[in-house]
């Protein structure tokens, strides 16, 4: 059915309205593959291979100039070094996992919403369908225009409802943030650290340099959990695009 076709894509974003970030880290690993070499020997009756192209003129680099020095300044302090996984600090924290499981919650009441309406538009739908016969092009254009103003206005109302939602926990994460900020600053003094860092990018620290479970034990004291916001359309509120890359033909 044509009619049925033209609505299907919109249809399918009632399904997937929460975004897939492993799917778009996939879709750009962020590394060089090399182009494979080329064969050994040619075939006898292969074409000869086009010359190569012309070097063209590069641009020519100025001179690096010489600039007088600078007065002498005091050297940097001899560095005392920490190292801190937050994504573990995070995963650990009780106060994220709170945030999480109220995230989840609301957007599976959403989701659920939004089988609602899908399965009342896909009714609406058939009903055209099975009416198209007994009905003038004036009025068929009519009923067909008002169900794609219904599936436009569906499908932005729960564009801005799952925003909204990621919106609060992001909010509600922000809070874990700061006081995690602190608490970096606090333990990094307390061991007289000037230099913490990240400890996925260290190729080989020992122990003696990992703060990670003494600032999950602090995050956890101080701030054992945090309150999630309403999660409340507003007034041009920006929403990212869906992604519906896994979702393709769903509805066909």
């Amino acid at each position: 059915m044509a009619f049925f076709t033209r609505f299907s894509p919109v249809l399918v974003a009632f399904a997937s309205l929460a975004v897939a970030p492993a799917a778009l880290a996939q879709s750009s690993p962020g590394y060089f593959i090399p182009p494979s070499q080329a064969p050994a020997s040619a075939p006898a009756h292969a074409p000869a291979p086009a010359p190569a192209p012309a070097p063209q003129a590069q641009a020519q680099v100025p001179a690096i100039p010489q600039l007088p020095a600078l007065p002498k300044g005091a050297p940097p302090p001899v560095a005392v070094i920490g190292v801190l996984s937050v994504p573990e600090v995070m995963q650990k924290s009780t106060a994220a996992q709170g945030v999480q499981a109220v995230i989840r919650q609301r957007q599976d009441a959403l989701a659920k919403e939004a089988q609602t309406a899908r399965a009342k538009i896909q009714a609406e739908q058939a009903q055209i369908e099975a009416d198209r016969s007994t009905l003038t092009d004036t009025q068929l254009e009519a009923k067909e225009q008002a169900l794609r103003d219904e599936v436009a206005a569906t499908q932005t109302s729960f564009q801005e409802r799952n925003q909204a939602i990621q919106n609060s926990g992001q909010a509600a994460l922000g809070i874990i943030e700061s006081e995690l900020i602190a608490i970096i600053r606090q333990e990094a003094e307390a061991r007289g650290m000037n230099l913490v860092l990240h400890r996925e990018q260290v190729a080989l620290n020992v122990d003696a340099f990992d703060i990670t479970g003494d600032v999950v034990k602090q995050l956890n004291k101080l701030l054992p959990s945090v309150p999630v916001p309403p999660s409340v359309v507003t007034p041009g509120m920006a929403v990212n695009p869906p992604d519906q890359s896994g979702d393709q033909g769903a509805g066909q």
